[in-house]
């Protein structure tokens, strides 16, 4: 990559910048251009998209999604420290890199970005899964954006795509599959990255569906998922009994047995179930 570009090898970038990763702001560098690059490539064609990528840190990413032929990246980092390092990004790729300094769970972003846009990101660890919710939880569907393309902790990538029954099914399975296509593109270990995090990583790629599987209010599910993960080793029937007063019968209705628990319930039985509460 840095002979495409002409911009220097990431070592050097955070040498020179002198980016020591801070364990505060979740940060673990991902050094290797080719490995940016074929994450960049995990999205999908970019040409005349804008794509949003959170916490770029020394660029990686930001650099494999320009040369990979995004109309324009959006780039949001809270540490001021990298600023300089992006900035010569920007001057490589005149026009197409805009660069704002700040927290991605504050600031926002969407007049900045012309939809439908692409989000793809090594998210810092300390904030993925939160950035995730909020993705997968607009006040519309169809969302702004078209697909997000996300690194995690390999076991929270796990927990969006697991199935029904599996140990890591729960509430993000269903917040994601509800709504998108979620499919594991790539592992990565950690010695990818500096400083070398303790789990394994991932990248998740999630494209959203014109509309949800099946039909449910999104607040209502929520409230269901969450109230039978939150207890996850009770039955329905006790861990869901502070939603109705005849939850027994809703559950019924909806082919559920009281006797259940959560991981044992499938996306649209608790869609069923989300449905005969609302109406109830």
């Amino acid at each position: 990559m840095a002979a495409i570009d002409g911009l220097p090898p990431l070592r050097e970038v955070i040498a020179t910048h002198e980016l020591v990763a801070k364990k505060s702001l979740g940060q673990n560098f991902l050094l290797d251009l080719n490995l940016t690059a074929k994450i960049a490539r995990s999205a999908g064609d970019l040409t005349g998209y804008d794509v949003l990528e959170v916490g770029p840190g020394p660029g990686g990413l930001t650099r494999g999604l320009l040369a990979e032929g995004a109309r324009k990246v959006l780039a949001v980092e809270k540490d001021s420290r990298c600023l300089d390092a992006l900035a010569e990004i920007a001057a490589h790729y005149p026009g197409r890199l805009e660069v704002i300094q700040g927290d991605a769970l504050a600031v926002d972003l969407g007049a900045h970005l012309t939809a439908p846009y692409k989000i793809a990101a090594n998210l810092p660890y300390n904030v993925g899964t939160e950035l995730l919710v909020r993705w997968l939880t607009p006040p519309v569907w169809p969302p702004a954006w078209e697909s997000l393309t996300l690194m995690f902790q390999k076991e929270v990538a796990q927990r969006i795509t697991a199935k029904v029954g599996d140990n890591h099914y729960g509430r993000l399975a269903i917040l994601a599959q509800w709504r998108t296509d979620a499919r594991i593109v790539m592992s990565l270990p950690p010695e990818a990255f500096q400083p070398a995090p303790k789990v394994h990583s991932a990248v998740v790629h999630l494209k959203a569906l014109a509309a949800p599987r099946h039909d449910a209010d999104a607040k209502v599910l929520e409230r269901v998922v969450a109230a039978g993960f939150n207890q996850r080793r009770k039955m329905l029937r006790s861990s869901l009994k502070g939603l109705h007063p005849d939850i027994e019968a809703l559950l019924d209705a909806a082919g559920i047995a009281p006797t259940e628990r959560a991981e044992r319930v499938s996306l649209e039985q608790f869609c069923t179930l989300a449905r005969l509460l609302d109406a109830a």
